[in-house]
C-alpha cells in the first residue's frame, strides 16, 4: 500500500499525512510536519479522506477552493502495517502501526488517537525508536520559489469538503 506526505502552504503552512486504506487516502494535516526523531511527538489532525488520485498530485489550488495553496510531494513510497487486525479495525481503535518504505522517512511509526482532544480529530504521529531513528534530524521544507515556480494552478482531482 502507498504513504504520501504532501507538503501544503495553504492558510496555514503543514504537511498532509496519507495512509492508503482501501479504495481512499486517510488523511491528516500535521502542523510541524513529520519527525525522524522518536521524542517528537507530532499533532496530526485527521481531515477528510481522500481520493487515490490525490496521491500523484501536485499544484496550486485557487483562491477560494478548499485548501487554497501550493501543494507538493514531499515524500511517498509504501507502507506495511504492523497492527493487529485489517486496517479498518485498527482506524476504528484509534491505534495504527506501520512501517514506512519512502525516499525520507522509513521505519516503524504509529498513530494514536488522542481519547481527550477537543475535537475527536487529534492524533499523535510517532516515530518508533529504530535503526532509521535520527534523534538530530530536521524537517526540510521543498516549498522553494524556484519549485513552485514551475507548479500550475488548477483544482485538485475529486474536490474534497
Amino acid at each position: 500500500m502507498r504513504f504520501i506526505v504532501h507538503e501544503h502552504r495553504a492558510r496555514h503552512h503543514h504537511f498532509d499525512f496519507r495512509l492508503q486504506m482501501g479504495d481512499a487516502l486517510k488523511s491528516w494535516a500535521v502542523p510541524k510536519g513529520p519527525s525522524l526523531n522518536p521524542a517528537e511527538k507530532r499533532l496530526a489532525i485527521q481531515v477528510p479522506d481522500h481520493p487515490l488520485s490525490y496521491g500523484s498530485w501536485e499544484g496550486i489550488i485557487p483562491e477560494g477552493e478548499y485548501g487554497a495553496g501550493e501543494v507538493m510531494i514531499w515524500d511517498q513510497g509504501e507502507y506495511r502495517w504492523l497492527s493487529e487486525g485489517n486496517p479498518q479495525e485498527a482506524w476504528e481503535r484509534g491505534s495504527l502501526a506501520f512501517e514506512l518504505r519512502g525516499e525520507k522517512l522509513q521505519g516503524g511509526f504509529s498513530l494514536l488517537r488522542l481519547k481527550r482532544g477537543p475535537t475527536g480529530k487529534e492524533w499523535l504521529l510517532i516515530k518508533k525508536r529504530d535503526d532509521f531513528a535520527r534523534s538530530d534530524w530536521q524537517l526540510k521544507s521543498i516549498l522553494t520559489p524556484e519549485r513552485i515556480a514551475h507548479l500550475k494552478v488548477k483544482s485538485p482531482p475529486c474536490p474534497v469538503e
